[in-house]
């Protein structure tokens, strides 16, 4: 117990007695026979070497553009065919090509490649490109964001497991016009166009097949991107016919592939 005076200050005599104690403390901490911590390791770069940083993420990907027909500079037309329907009528027309020497591209369902995954397989054998058409075929322009980009991604995602590749075209479904929206979401699901046409002989009314085949003469030209459907009988019918007329106007069938090729 420390002393103190009689107005309860403590003496300055201890004050001193405890700070001689503390310095002998710590001049004994400091002995040169004590043990001492290593000191930790100094890292420097090498000269010359840059010091290591974490590349930048790489930018999103932008918006698709709208393409509606190519070049009309060569004497090549694209047909391309909403994929879906009757499987032997895409056989049908599949056939009509082989014979025909043409080459298309098919914008498929995925609703309907999931239901007839040998199509794919056949599609690209041929030589013919294949595309995405959406998962379910909804109206895209009515969809919300969600759902639009669900319809884009999942038919992308199933191209992919059945051939090995997304495909390089997008199509979106119920319009011939894509929107702001829908560019946006194709361009961020790795697709950048968004494949529209300028010629459509509206063979999904089922006219039959001579007016199938003298809509789409009427209105083709170099560069021209036709828009055809794969499950009705009047255009299968129309194919041979069609594929006649191009050659006689010196007009060659050919995927958007190689008709939007530099």
């Amino acid at each position: 117990m420390t002393d103190t005076t009689a107005d309860g200050r403590i003496p300055r005599r201890a004050v001193l007695g405890w700070a001689a104690a503390g310095a002998s403390s710590v001049l004994a901490g400091c002995d040169a026979s004590a043990p001492k911590a290593a000191p930790a390791p100094v890292r420097s770069t090498p000269p010359g070497a840059a010091a290591h940083t974490t590349p930048p993420a790489p930018a999103p990907p932008g918006p698709a553009r709208e393409i509606a027909r190519g070049p009309g500079t060569r004497q090549q037309v694209a047909l391309t065919f909403h994929g879906a329907g009757e499987p032997a009528l895409a056989e049908k027309v599949l056939a009509a090509l082989d014979k025909g020497g043409a080459q298309v591209t098919i914008l498929a369902v995925g609703t309907w490649l999931a239901a007839n995954p040998a199509l794919a397989r056949r599609i690209t054998a041929a030589g013919h490109d294949l595309g995405n058409h959406t998962y379910s075929h909804l109206t895209m322009p009515g969809l919300a964001e969600p759902e639009a980009r669900r319809e884009i991604e999942r038919c992308r995602d199933l191209l992919a497991r059945l051939t090995g590749s997304p495909g390089r075209w997008f199509r979106p479904s119920g319009t011939q016009f894509s929107t702001p929206l829908i560019r946006r979401l194709a361009g961020a699901a790795g697709y950048p166009v968004c494949l529209s046409y300028d010629v459509d002989p509206r063979d999904y009314q089922d006219p039959g097949a001579a007016a199938v085949r003298s809509r789409t003469a009427a209105g083709v030209r170099p560069g021209s991107i036709v828009s055809l459907h794969l499950g009705h009988p009047g255009t299968a019918a129309a194919l041979p016919g069609i594929v006649a007329d191009l050659r006689a106007r010196g007009l060659t069938a050919v995927t958007v592939t190689d008709l939007l090729a530099p």
